[in-house]
C-alpha cells in the first residue's frame, strides 16, 4: 500500500498559517480635552445684568420651601406651560 503525502500535513500547513493572525495592539485614540470659550460680549452682558433683588428674594423663598418640604408642584400648571411652549407660538 502506497500512501500519498499530498493528503498529509503539507496541505494543512498553509491553512493554519492563514488562521493564525498576529495580534495587533489597539491604540487608544487621542482625546482632546473639552474647552469652553466665552466671548467678551457675553462676559460684559453677564456683568451688566447683575442680580435683580426681587428675583433674588423669590429664589430665596423657593429654596426655603423646597428645603422645608412645603413646595408643591401643580401638574396642571406644568402641563399648561409645556403646551404653551410647544404649541402656542
Amino acid at each position: 500500500m502506497n500512501i500519498d503525502k499530498s493528503s498529509g500535513p503539507f496541505y494543512i500547513q498553509p491553512y493554519q498559517k492563514q488562521t493564525q493572525v498576529s495580534k495587533v495592539e489597539k491604540t487608544k485614540p487621542v482625546q482632546n480635552e473639552d474647552q469652553l470659550q466665552i466671548s467678551q460680549q457675553a462676559k460684559e452682558m453677564f456683568e451688566k445684568k447683575g442680580a435683580d433683588p426681587a428675583r433674588q428674594e423669590k429664589i430665596k423663598a423657593l429654596k426655603a420651601q423646597i428645603q422645608s418640604g412645603e413646595y408643591q408642584v401643580s401638574p396642571e400648571q406644568v402641563a399648561n406651560k409645556v403646551y404653551k411652549f410647544w404649541f402656542d407660538k
